[in-house]
């Protein structure tokens, strides 16, 4: 996906790109780029493939479209995981369904919030909800409670116990986005 930012030489899209693992519905983004290219894309997909091998996720398919930046070097990478690498068709965007959800997502319940300015902020608000989605924002298609965590695997359905201490609530990027919760008693 692309960003429209604003820095001191003009306006400038940057791109991230992001792997979602549907079936727990965890999400990676890569660092934001001004110009991406087959070897960003093929590190993005090594660094994709070591956090879903820490959250114990294995990825089985991976949707891509005809890019040319997704090059043999992006696809050994994922293949090397046990990853089948797919592409869809151009102009099919119900083939990646899950995709554009997500990036949906991110641009209206965060980035058409900001003006963002540069890299570092783009990295930074991004960096924020994507911690927030992964771990505090409850999800539909999961019974709307938050993604399951290292405590709790995705096999397990959520405990619901009555919780007994003072309500906490944690803001993200200036209480755009907020998640209540208890506090341990």
């Amino acid at each position: 996906m692309s960003v429209r930012t604003i820095t001191a030489t003009g306006i400038v899209d940057l791109y991230l790109l992001f792997f979602i693992h549907v079936a727990s519905r965890r999400d990676i983004v890569s660092s934001p780029t001004a110009r991406p290219d087959s070897a960003w894309v093929a590190q993005q997909a090594r660094n994709a493939s070591m956090q879903m091998q820490d959250w114990n996720l294995p990825a089985t398919h991976l949707l891509i479209d005809h890019d040319a930046k997704y090059a043999a070097s992006f696809d050994a990478v994922l293949e090397a995981e046990g990853t089948e690498v797919k592409r869809v068709g151009p102009r099919a965007p119900n083939m990646n369904a899950y995709a554009e959800r997500w990036v949906q997502t991110l641009r209206t319940e965060c980035l058409d919030h900001f003006l963002i300015c540069g890299e570092k902020h783009l990295r930074h608000v991004v960096s924020e909800f994507v911690a927030h989605y992964n771990l505090e924002r409850p999800h539909q298609s999961r019974g709307n409670v938050p993604l399951p965590d290292a405590d709790r695997p995705a096999s397990d359905p959520p405990i619901l116990k009555l919780p007994t201490g003072a309500v906490q609530c944690r803001e993200r990027l200036g209480g755009l986005l907020k998640h209540d919760s208890r506090a341990a008693a």
